[in-house]
């Protein structure tokens, strides 16, 4: 028995040492990793400086002028996203008018200085896919109207005041809409670029037209409210026959605006 005593001891003591020989002495330390995913909108814009309309031919007032892919917009963004354009002056004639910078001169009371920024139209290239909740004309992809069938496909959208407010589901988009229901097609563009996905219809990617038609006489048939419902042409918004555009030079600018899903 005392045997069998120290040979169990003996086993217990080297299982202990070897135990202490293979215990690990550990030293812990914690790095941590922040991670910051900043929103991303990126709108590109190749434009000129500025773009002339010159009607000095009685064709061009009757047919109009048209400047081709006078605007190329790429988009990149890392959220989902809508992108409109809205018509805007300083209000110089009076708000939602275009600014007469030049005066020709002429008495007649028929005369009107007072000309809707919806006069002008846009036509994108690569129509909206991500408007199916619009409940109005949803974007700027239809052909130019002939002069002789006025419009509302491509006035362009404006605000009463002249703000930037987007434009609501009756309104026109470029990409996306008004809304965020979350369905794909609906109401947002997803996030993407045009450097992934590349082409000329690419939802990342618009060539914008541009077009005036003053008509004969002067009144721009096509002019539009931004639902498209009510007509903006000078005679109907001054009520009389005879009234037309006062000859002048006259300047307005369009703002892009690309901003999260709203």
């Amino acid at each position: 028995m005392r045997k069998l005593s120290k040979l169990m001891l003996t086993l217990l003591m080297i299982a202990g040492v070897f135990g202490t020989a293979n215990a690990q002495l550990i030293d812990e330390k914690d790095v941590t990793v922040t991670m910051d995913l900043q929103p991303v909108l990126q709108l590109d814009m190749t434009t000129a400086n500025q773009l002339e309309f010159v009607f000095d031919d009685i064709n061009e007032y009757y047919a109009g002028i048209t400047n081709y892919a006078a605007t190329i917009l790429k988009v990149s963004s890392t959220v989902s996203w809508d992108l409109y354009a809205v018509g805007r002056s300083s209000g110089s004639t009076a708000d939602g008018f275009w600014d007469q910078q030049i005066d020709y001169g002429s008495d007649n009371t028929n005369a009107i200085n007072q000309l809707p920024l919806s006069l002008l139209e846009l036509r994108q290239s690569q129509p909206n896919s991500g408007a199916g909740v619009a409940t109005g004309i949803s974007d700027y992809s239809a052909a130019f109207s002939p002069n002789r069938s006025p419009s509302a496909g491509n006035s362009l959208f404006t605000n009463p005041d002249g703000s930037i407010t987007p434009p609501t589901a009756d309104d026109k988009y470029i990409g996306g809409h008004a809304g965020t229901s979350g369905v794909a097609g609906d109401d947002f563009m997803p996030g993407g670029s045009y450097m992934t996905q590349t082409g000329t219809t690419s939802d990342y990617y618009y060539a914008m037209d541009y077009r005036i038609l003053p008509g004969l006489p002067a009144i721009f048939p096509n002019a539009y409210s931004a639902d498209g419902l009510t007509a903006q042409d000078i005679v109907t918004t001054t009520t009389e026959e005879g009234n037309y555009a006062e000859p002048g030079v006259y300047t307005m600018y369009v703002q892009y605006v690309l901003l999260e899903d709203q």
